[in-house]
């Protein structure tokens, strides 16, 4: 069931958080986006293929497939866009994803050229056109790939924020509102720690979005924050946030024993 994170009833933002559910419970939880604009759509980290069917069918009350415009991928893990060549099959969409992935997703694919509908956004960005809307492909490398964007909706003032701001939660319980963030953190700390680079990184991060206009931050896995209080918490938190090489040490690269 599609969750309504904005609706103004021509421009709405939908999250579809059960298509992967506890008769996966092997499988990390992940959430896929569709942005509608009068007849035209994106999808947003549309996800593998345990996600293709549910997606198709669950899309067509909001935008049918042939009004697809897009498919933008924050990186190319497999909860990504591993169910890329289905949709290349079911729609006319172009993909988009950080130039230096490019060449890597025909590898998702049964290799016929589809070299013309993937599209590489450049290390800085780019704003897309939407029907009568945009969206900001912005730039969030190394949080956690090195080729990373993150997709902001000015209409929505909506940040999909790809794995920024993840937590470990039940499958049902991904689709809550960030209510209580001190006790959150337990939920989104190790994650940070081991997947986002550094310190100087998310720093870069805040300073960039705290020039947006942000009413909710919704991450790809877990719960979403909602409100520009709760949002400017979490902006505050990923600023001050030692991760990655900031706290690894000798100990991670040790050879195991062989002998």
């Amino acid at each position: 069931m599609a969750v309504e994170l904005y609706n103004d009833g021509t421009h709405a933002c939908l999250a579809f958080y059960d298509l992967v559910d506890d008769a996966h419970d092997s499988a990390v939880q992940a959430t896929q986006f569709l942005i509608v604009d009068g007849q035209h759509g994106a999808l947003i980290d549309p996800g593998g293929n345990m996600t293709y069917n549910g997606l198709l069918m669950a899309m067509q009350r909001f935008v049918p497939s042939k009004g697809l415009d897009y498919i933008l991928a924050s990186h190319a893990d497999p909860d990504i866009i591993a169910s890329v060549n289905k949709w290349f099959i079911a729609t006319n969409c172009k993909v988009l994803i950080s130039r230096l992935w490019t060449r890597f997703v025909p590898h998702f694919t049964s290799g016929r050229d589809i070299a013309g509908r993937i599209q590489g956004i450049p290390d800085d960005g780019l704003t897309l056109a939407l029907g009568n809307s945009k969206i900001v492909c912005l730039p969030a490398h190394f949080l956690h790939s090195e080729g990373n964007f993150q997709f902001y909706d000015p209409k929505a003032k909506i940040l999909f924020s790809g794995d920024l701001g993840a937590s470990i939660v039940d499958h049902d319980q991904a689709a809550a509102q960030v209510k209580d963030f001190d006790a959150h953190v337990a939920l989104m700390a190790g994650f940070h720690r081991r997947y986002m680079i550094s310190n100087k990184i998310c720093r870069y991060w805040a300073n960039m979005v705290r020039d947006l206009d942000i009413e909710q931050i919704v991450p790809q896995h877990g719960c979403r924050f909602v409100g520009r209080a709760m949002c400017n918490r979490f902006i505050d938190w990923v600023e001050q946030l030692e991760c990655g090489v900031d706290v690894i040490t000798q100990n991670y690269y040790r050879a195991p024993a062989w002998k």
